[in-house]
């Protein structure tokens, strides 16, 4: 490559590798393991975008092992509250020496800690920090956002690894790319979108965007110069053999409302406070619904209002909830004690636990529908996951009004199964050229370079 391909080359910010050749690969790693963890190591700064059950979390410790022997400082781990716990168990399993800490302290090694706690921790102390579930910093400008992206600022290597990379829209990627320190946000925007409403102020969070008609391919390298994504090995050109996922069921149950809307009868619920209002106004019959639905077997049932839980307590036989009043050591203990079978049926919120924990053992869950698709990918994912040898069945329990939710939720779906898709296609174009054949042909370089 000549000097000025060179040049192009660098401009286009694919390929730089800022890493280091691993030290360690363990044979535990299935082989497309062994490929994600050896390109995100040479990488130093990256994304692993798998699916859920994929091994999101042994690549995680092996990638912050290797940091480890390399630096000989700590690496911070990040996850949800209750994956701490989970992440070193894990650990233990693999033969990886973790330690969990909620105060700040540090030992040699990997660190695990939940981002409630970041403020106690001292980037200047770690080479390396590991974001689980790194869809939690998505939301640009909210507080955990900038508090993450802040700690990495400094950060030697860093990887983001979730099954949601931006489960709204293609935009939510920048703060991925900022917190590795690829590009920022609005610089992200400039550069691959247009503002449609032309505003005087872009930086605002509501203005419309789309991307140019010419930027689409560039965009998508682009992302996959720092990210990988897969939803199963062959993605990667790998075996699929044990990771076959088995069949998932939706049922739906319609629960009718007494509610009615300017004397016109039972419609579709439109403003965010008619949908409240019908929600709070069948509680009580959705609730007796799902406890109709869960008499029996293992099953967690989703909730998002405080009555609902407490109802939903009340109703089903043999069920524990985990609130958000709860201390998080009382939340560790309950998800515990539910994947090792001794609580035979769980109802909490998908805000609090629908995030990284492993239940392959269950395979019946309700659902009540929100607007977030995240949450709801993210809750059908605990049971339905690599690993699950049963069929699942996700019964969501629904009213007449609540139509206008279930088309976002399908909207939401399709913009997520091609942000993948995309993702996957220019991944497999990246692996298999050398380069950008646009830059093949051989010019002479000019005078000012």
């Amino acid at each position: 490559m000549n000097d000025y391909e060179k040049f192009l080359h660098g401009k286009s910010q694919t390929n730089v590798m800022q890493g280091f050749d691993p030290l360690w690969i363990p044979d535990f790693l299935f082989p497309f393991q062994k490929c994600l963890v050896d390109w995100a190591v040479r990488k130093g700064k990256a994304a692993i975008y798998a699916d859920c059950g994929l091994g999101k979390t042994p690549l995680q410790l092996v990638w912050a092992e290797n940091v480890v022997r390399k630096t000989n400082k700590p690496v911070l781990v990040l996850t949800p509250l209750a994956v701490s716990a989970q992440t070193v168990r894990e650990g233990e399993k693999f033969g990886i020496e973790c330690r969990q800490s909620r105060d700040g302290k540090v030992v040699k090694g990997i660190n695990v800690t939940n981002y409630e706690r970041l403020h106690y921790f001292d980037p200047d102390q770690f080479s390396g920090v590991v974001c689980d579930e790194s869809s939690a910093i998505k939301m640009f400008g909210s507080k955990r956002q900038k508090g993450v992206t802040e700690f990495l600022r400094r950060m030697q290597y860093r990887l983001l690894c979730t099954a949601t990379a931006a489960p709204n829209d293609f935009i939510e990627l920048g703060t991925s790319s900022e917190a590795l320190g690829q590009m920022g946000r609005m610089d992200m925007l400039g550069t691959f979108f247009l503002n449609d409403e032309d505003s005087l102020h872009p930086i605002w969070w509501g203005a419309r965007w789309r991307m140019k008609k010419h930027a689409e391919k560039v965009f998508w390298r682009w992302v996959c110069s720092w990210a990988r994504a897969l939803r199963k090995p062959s993605d990667l050109g790998f075996d699929d053999r044990g990771f076959d996922l088995p069949p998932l069921k939706y049922h739906q149950h319609i629960v009718e409302s007494p509610l009615e809307r300017e004397g016109f009868g039972l419609l579709e619920a439109v403003t965010m406070k008619e949908q409240r209002a019908e929600q709070r106004a069948t509680i009580e019959a959705r609730c007796e619904k799902v406890t109709e639905l869960l008499k029996t077997g293992t099953a967690v049932a989703w909730c998002h209002l405080n009555p609902e839980g407490d109802l939903l307590r009340k109703f089903i036989k043999g069920s524990e909830q985990v609130s958000g009043s709860d201390r998080d050591e009382e939340k560790e203990e309950k998800f515990l004690a539910f994947s090792q079978g001794q609580i035979r049926c769980l109802v909490t919120k998908p805000k609090i636990g629908c995030f990284g924990l492993n239940w392959q053992h269950c395979n019946l869950m309700t659902f009540f529908p929100t607007h977030s698709y995240e949450q709801m990918y993210q809750s059908v994912r605990r049971c339905w996951r690599f690993g699950q040898k049963k069929p699942v069945n996700v019964h969501v329990v629904t009213t007449p009004g609540e139509t206008r939710i279930l088309r976002n939720m399908e909207r939401k779906s399709a913009n997520a199964d091609k942000m993948f898709s995309e993702l996957i296609r220019y991944m497999n174009e990246a692996m298999t050229i050398n380069k950008d054949k646009t830059h093949d042909k051989k010019v002479k370089a000019p005078q000012w370079l």
